[in-house]
């Protein structure tokens, strides 16, 4: 019998790169596996996973939500109840005893969009978020936003002819999918300079590119807050961005995971595309994708997230159902965490005292990380950082030496992917090199991220490291 090969399979699964999983990753795990032997010869002690945004990580270790785990833990167990009585506060009781009335065992299936009460907290968190109705059967719930985007990605693309037109620097998710999917990646560039705003000219610039190669434009994906850069959008830019679509019969990809994580609201609030297309009363067609993986939950094993339909056909909504159904449903425990995002405790709730004072320490602790390792990168000679508004990353830009770049081409690998191999071989600190994101051509940056506990010990290594490979490449 011959054997399955490489060549026997689906070619557009060789094209599929997703950089914040990729050697850096793997080689970070084999460096942890190393440190557990007593003769491991390494610098460092641990290994610091920088690389995603994964909060509650083991040596990252973002505490939990009280409030999400209780609810959880009834609705895995729900004897549990009588034996917490008394003892854990009244309004998690009340709503594991509402969820279980509507859901039953959570070892069934669901309905494909997710169980109908909790599609109907969704909407109703989205209309006092945005002040506009929205409509359960509009929401459906996810395995995270990963596979939401995924989902739509699929329905919409004719392969090899649809083109997305895609923010870079981007999550490598949309890359990959369109490669998995046979679409055509249309980049626009953000403009570093500006805190990485978003051009129109640029998304003109890709479009007119598209049309000239043959390429049929179908949708453009925004990330806002940014990822990997944090940058977030003013209601202006968002509004050009309507008409854009409107004027290209673009469908709007509106990834928002990182709502909630704002390090200076004051100034840079969020505001969704949602709120900006019925201000507008725009027609265009618009999916919102949001998780319970950011923000303050991290809950990113438990798969949930959502995304909800706008100025969507009952027909194409009727599609996106049976192509949901494939997958049966997502899972329940993730459901049930995007319940406890958009059902929070309330101000008179007996457990929002606690609820506040965790969600609080956490938003802090993001926030001053996010400032502080701005501050310190850039006083480094070579580097330079945009101070991230929102999201968990920063994405600073490296000038590296020519001894470095040419060691790198000799290598076969990009200058900033050698930077972060050897960062991670001389400190423990894994991240992610921009060549992962997508960047302008002789440019260098890395995405790490803000979750790091101990962050004086951490920015100190980043910046020793840093000085000595300057030094080592004859850049000082």
């Amino acid at each position: 019998m011959r054997p399955l090969t490489v060549s026997d399979l689906n070619p557009a699964i060789l094209k599929v790169q997703y950089a914040v999983r990729g050697e850096l990753a793997i080689k970070a795990e084999e460096l942890r596996e190393k440190l557990q032997t007593d003769s491991h010869g390494l610098p460092f002690k641990k290994v610091i996973s920088s690389n995603i945004g994964n909060p509650q990580q083991k040596g990252l270790d973002q505490p939990y939500l009280t409030f999400t785990r209780q609810v959880a833990a009834l609705m895995e167990y729900p004897p549990l109840a009588e034996l917490v009585k008394g003892k854990w506060p009244q309004d998690v009781l009340d709503r594991a005893k509402e969820l279980q009335e509507e859901i039953g065992s959570i070892g069934a299936y669901s309905h494909s969009k997710g169980v109908p009460l909790i599609r109907k907290h969704v909407a109703q968190f989205i209309q006092e978020r945005d002040g506009y109705p929205s409509d359960p059967e509009d929401i459906f719930l996810t395995a995270g936003a990963s596979a939401g985007v995924s989902l739509i990605l699929n329905v919409l693309i004719t392969p090899n002819v649809t083109g997305v037109l895609i923010p870079i620097p981007q999550y490598p998710l949309y890359t990959a999918t369109l490669a998995q999917y046979s679409g055509v990646a249309l980049p626009y560039h953000l403009s570093e300079p500006e805190g990485w705003s978003t051009s129109l000219d640029e998304i003109q610039s890709a479009l007119a590119k598209a049309e000239k190669e043959g390429v049929k434009p179908r949708a453009l994906v925004v990330i806002n807050p940014g990822n990997p850069t944090g940058a977030i959008l003013d209601k202006s830019t968002m509004q050009n961005l309507v008409k854009l679509c409107e004027e290209h019969s673009l469908v709007l990809l509106a990834d928002e995971v990182y709502q909630a994580n704002l390090h200076r609201p004051d100034t840079h609030p969020f505001h969704s595309f949602k709120q900006v297309v019925r201000e507008m009363k725009s027609p265009i067609p618009l999916f919102s994708f949001h998780s319970i993986s950011k923000g303050v939950k991290g809950e990113c094993g438990r798969r949930g997230g959502y995304f909800e339909c706008t100025n969507i056909s009952d027909e194409v909504r009727a599609l996106l159902y049976k192509m949901a159904s494939v997958s049966l449903c997502p899972p329940l425990s993730g459901q049930i965490g995007v319940d406890c995002l958009v059902r929070p405790p309330r101000p008179n709730d007996p457990s929002y005292p606690l609820w506040k004072r965790e969600t609080d320490t956490i938003h802090d602790a993001l926030r001053q990380r996010t400032q502080l390792m701005a501050q310190r990168l850039n006083a480094l000679p070579g580097v330079s950082c945009v101070d991230s508004p929102g999201a968990l990353y920063l994405y600073p830009k490296l000038e590296l030496p020519d001894k470095a770049v040419e060691e790198a081409r000799k290598l076969g690998k990009q200058p900033d992917e050698l930077y972060a191999l050897q960062l991670l071989e001389e400190t423990g600190i894994c991240v992610v090199p921009g060549s992962g994101f997508g960047q302008k051509d002789g440019e260098h940056h890395y995405r790490l991220t803000c979750l790091c506990p101990g962050v004086e010990e951490y920015v100190s290594a980043l910046e020793n490291f840093h000085l000595k490979f300057l030094e080592k490449y004859g850049g000082l």
